[in-house]
């Protein structure tokens, strides 16, 4: 493998930015192998150039080679035995942890399936902040929704649109002053629209406030919100969402 994974997945996408997190010696790679297997991490599995996708953990370490637990879908293992490389992405402690993997073989582990895999020659450990963050296209806009709560009652629902958006969290307009939202707010039951991908709610911690200046000389607000314990289903969608706008870019020649 001559570079940590191919440039069509997009974390990836400028390896000299993540190099200090990339984890190549055998030692450090089974360590948090280990560590994904005692926590029972859930991993995403991305395949067929991230249109499909499936949920596994892994079972065991061998000498060389990974087990991980099958999938629930028939026809998603069946496509992941045939595929020849596998995105996979999970998170530990916190931590987002990321690593390819080569062709998947079909044994029998404990009477049931499982696929094997030889181990990565490499994994990538990211805080959180160092989440790839795709700026969204203007057009078909990503939308959120957010509910707050107004001071002398009632909820006023501030909709934004989303100028970047990572597995960790997003950037949006701030609501207008008077409304109550500062840094360390947390808001349940907020909606993000992604164009053909679908909506999901989710609670939204904000973690930063900053003033931007417009081409046109005015003045916004930013708001930068985590998403708050975001499941792995919602996450997993996120990233094929992200995918497939790099997809769209590459075809078109703006990546």
């Amino acid at each position: 493998m001559n570079g940590p994974v191919p440039v069509s997945l997009p974390t990836f996408t400028e390896p000299s930015e993540y190099s200090r997190y990339l984890l190549t010696t055998p030692a450090d790679v089974r360590a948090v192998l280990r560590q994904l297997k005692e926590r029972h991490s859930q991993i995403t599995v991305f395949f067929d150039e991230g249109q499909s996708f499936l949920l596994t953990t892994v079972l065991q370490l061998r000498d060389a080679h990974l087990v991980l637990d099958y999938g629930a879908q028939a026809e998603m293992n069946r496509k992941a035995l045939a595929a020849a490389k596998h995105f996979c992405v999970t998170q530990c402690e916190g931590v987002r942890v990321q690593f390819l993997l080569g062709a998947f073989s079909l044994i029998d582990f404990e009477g049931a399936p499982a696929f094997l895999a030889e181990l990565p020659k490499e994994v990538l450990r990211l805080q959180r902040r160092e989440y790839y963050r795709l700026a969204t296209p203007i057009s078909p806009p990503v939308r959120c929704v957010l509910p707050l709560r107004l001071p002398e009652g009632g909820v006023y629902y501030h909709e934004s649109r989303v100028y970047d958006i990572s597995s960790g969290g997003l950037c949006i307009d701030a609501p207008p002053e008077g409304v109550p939202f500062e840094i360390g707010a947390k808001f349940s039951d907020c909606r993000v629209d992604l164009p053909e991908f679908g909506a999901l709610l989710t609670t939204l911690t904000v973690c930063n406030l900053r003033e931007i200046e417009t081409p046109r000389g005015g003045k916004q607000r930013r708001a930068g919100c985590a998403f708050d314990k975001l499941p792995a289903a919602e996450e997993a969608r996120i990233q094929r969402y992200i995918l497939a706008v790099e997809r769209s870019r590459k075809a078109r020649g703006l990546a």
